[in-house]
């Protein structure tokens, strides 16, 4: 699990807003791909799967006050596809935090 302090309150709406209004198009970019990513809200937390390719989900996404507790699927640490996701879920964050910034708080 990777923790994340994005230094600014947010729900799991918006999170799921920002994702999806993002990740797919900068996936597709990045990997001159046209797989399309699965984001949505369970329970309180945002996941994100790809069920065509992927059995459960890459990433599980959970709010914590002004944390992010993320899980990474484990059986997929090393491919490519969630790789490239984790990087473009990191810059993301980024701009949720705006000028405030990310602090990673834990990362195992």
């Amino acid at each position: 699990m990777k923790i994340i302090n994005i230094n600014t309150a947010l729900t799991p709406r918006e999170l799921l807003y920002h994702l999806t209004q993002r990740l797919n198009a900068l996936f597709q970019e990045q990997r001159e791909s046209d797989m399309v990513f699965k984001i949505e809200k369970v329970d309180e937390a945002v996941e994100i799967s790809q069920p065509e390719t992927y059995e459960g989900f890459l990433f599980r996404i959970e709010i914590e006050g002004n944390e992010l507790h993320i899980t990474r699927s484990e059986h997929y640490v090393d491919d490519v596809n969630s790789l490239t996701l984790e990087s473009i879920l990191n810059s993301l964050f980024e701009d949720l935090a705006g000028k405030k910034g990310v602090k990673i708080m834990m990362e195992g």
